[in-house]
């Protein structure tokens, strides 16, 4: 058996047995590998004292009144956005430095979208444009020739005429 932590995606296997969900016949497998790896051995060993300990723990009792004093706290809570929309009475009228700062946001924001300049209108190619099609490399090889055969044959007829003068 190969080791299931050099392995890597075997370490579940491990955990697994652990956990006591091994189907036996693997488990004895896995147990005849601890036997000769001591890493394998030191990380079962460890998880088996991990569960041992969560098997042990107990919670701590509940007090009878938890929900009665969860829903007080539940229903003291005001939420953000009910604090924001929360209506100035005539009593208290006083500054919401909270509410200034959304109003400020929201005009500024809009102020942005009204002043975004438009996109630039798409250009179409004219009709009486050249248009690329493609080329095969042996049509450029061809080209490429006739290129340098007329190259060399405007030379030739210029020095012919600069001989003759």
């Amino acid at each position: 058996m190969n080791c299931p932590l050099e392995a890597g995606e075997n370490a579940e296997l491990l955990l697994d047995y652990c956990n006591r969900k091994l189907d036996p016949r693997v488990s004895s497998i896995l147990e005849g590998h601890l036997a000769i790896c001591p890493s394998c051995r030191e990380f079962a060993r460890n998880q088996q004292a991990v569960w041992e300990t969560l098997e042990q723990w107990e919670a701590t009792p509940v007090s009878a009144d938890f929900d009665r004093r969860l829903y007080a706290r539940i229903e003291q809570d005001i939420g953000f956005w009910q604090r924001l929309m929360k209506p100035l009475g005539p009593a208290r009228l006083r500054w919401n430095p909270l509410a200034a700062a959304a109003a400020c946001a929201v005009l500024l924001m809009a102020g942005v979208m009204v002043d975004r300049h438009p996109s630039a209108p798409v250009v179409q190619p004219a009709k009486d444009m050249a248009q690329v099609e493609p080329v095969q490399p042996e049509q450029v090889e061809r080209a490429l020739d006739a290129m340098d055969m007329l190259s060399e044959f405007s030379h030739r007829v210029k020095d012919s005429t600069d001989a003759k003068m």
